[in-house]
C-alpha cells in the first residue's frame, strides 16, 4: 500500500507567511505598543467626551425632562431655534460674540505672526530664548489667575493702573465696569495671553523655509525687510491659511472662560456671548433642550464657516486644509 507522500512547506513559502505576519496591523500595533498606549488616553477622551454626547443633541429638538430618556421626551421640531431667535437675551449674546470675535481675528490673527517674525531675527540666542519663555508663559496660566491679576491690576481703588494716572493727575478710569472698554479690554488680554503660545506655530513654519533661498538673495543684495517681505511671509502663506480657516470657524466661540472670569452686570450688555449664555440658561436655569439648541446652532455656523473658508482658499490659492 503506497502511502500518500508528504509536503514540507518551502522556505519561500515560510518567508512569505514571515513578511505578510510582520506587515500586519496588528504586529505592527504591537511593535509600537508603547506610542499607541500614548495614544490611548487622547482617543479615550475623545470618544467618551466628544463622539458619545453627540447622542444628546436629539434633546434640542425635545421637550426634555431630566430624568427621562432622549426617546421618552416630547418632540418639539424646531421649537427651540424659534425660541432662540425670538429671544432678546440670545440675540444680544449672538451679536457680543460676533463683534468680540470679530476683533479678535481683526487684532489677535496678525499678532503671532508679527512676533514670529520678529523672533526670528533675534540672532543672540540666549536673549531669545528669555524673550521665548517670557511670552510663552502667559498661556500655561489659567483664565481664573489672569482674571485675578486683571482685576488687581484695574481695581478703582488700589490697583496700579488707575494709581498711575493718579500720579499724573489724571481722572481714574473704572476699566472693569465701563462698557466702553471692556470689549478692547477682553481683546487685549486675549491677545497677550495666546499670542506667544501661538506664534510656536509661525516660528516652525519659518524654519522650513529654504536657507538657500535667504543666501541667493543675499548675494542679490536683499536686506531683512526684503527677505522677510518676499521670502519669509510667501514661505509660510499656507501656515497662515490653515490658522486663518482654523480661527474663523471658531468665530462664535468668544471666550467662555475668560469672560465668565471678567463678567459683571454692569457689563452684561457687551460681553455676554453665546457660551456663557447657554452656561446661564442649561446649567444654571436647566433648560437643556434651549440651551441644546444653541450650541447646535454655533456648531453648525462654525463647520459652514470653516467648509466654506477650505474652499475660497482653495478657489484663491489653491490650497486649503483639506
Amino acid at each position: 500500500m503506497k502511502t500518500a507522500p508528504t509536503t514540507v512547506p518551502s522556505k519561500s513559502l515560510k518567508h512569505k507567511n514571515s513578511l505578510k505576519h510582520k506587515n500586519s496591523f496588528f504586529f505592527y500595533v504591537w511593535k509600537n505598543k508603547f506610542l499607541y498606549a500614548l495614544f490611548l488616553l487622547p482617543f479615550l477622551y475623545y470618544i467618551i467626551f466628544q463622539y458619545i454626547p453627540i447622542y444628546g443633541i436629539s434633546i434640542a429638538f425635545q421637550d426634555y425632562m431630566p430624568g427621562k430618556p432622549f426617546i421618552g421626551n416630547e418632540w418639539i421640531g424646531l421649537k427651540n431655534f424659534r425660541l432662540a431667535f425670538s429671544s432678546k437675551p440670545f440675540l444680544e449674546a449672538l451679536r457680543n460674540t460676533v463683534i468680540i470675535s470679530f476683533s479678535k481675528i481683526v487684532f489677535g490673527f496678525p499678532f503671532p505672526i508679527i512676533i514670529a517674525l520678529l523672533l526670528n531675527e533675534i540672532r543672540a540666542v540666549r536673549f531669545k530664548k528669555i524673550v521665548q519663555t517670557a511670552i510663552y508663559f502667559p498661556h500655561f496660566v489659567s483664565w481664573v489667575i489672569v482674571g485675578a491679576i486683571i482685576l488687581s491690576f484695574f481695581s478703582v481703588n488700589d490697583g496700579l493702573f488707575n494709581m498711575i494716572l493718579k500720579s499724573f493727575g489724571l481722572e481714574k478710569m473704572k476699566i472693569l465696569t465701563n462698557p466702553q472698554y471692556f470689549r478692547p479690554m477682553l481683546v487685549m488680554s486675549s491677545m497677550w495671553k495666546e499670542a506667544g503660545m501661538s506664534s510656536i506655530i509661525y516660528l516652525a513654519a519659518i524654519t522650513g523655509v529654504d536657507t538657500q533661498t535667504y543666501e541667493a538673495s543675499l548675494i542679490d543684495g536683499a536686506n531683512r525687510w526684503q527677505q522677510m517681505r518676499y521670502i519669509t511671509l510667501p514661505g509660510i502663506a499656507t501656515t497662515v491659511s490653515i490658522m486663518f480657516i482654523l480661527q474663523l470657524g471658531s468665530i462664535l466661540s468668544a471666550g467662555m472662560e475668560q469672560t465668565l472670569v471678567l463678567l459683571n452686570p454692569l457689563v452684561a450688555s457687551v460681553g455676554e456671548n453665546i457660551d456663557t449664555f447657554v452656561y446661564k440658561v442649561g446649567l444654571k436655569q436647566g433648560d437643556y433642550s434651549f440651551s441644546t439648541a444653541v450650541g447646535l446652532f454655533k456648531s453648525a455656523v462654525g463647520y459652514v464657516l470653516v467648509m466654506g473658508t477650505n474652499r475660497l482658499s482653495k478657489a484663491i490659492k489653491g490650497e486649503g486644509i483639506f
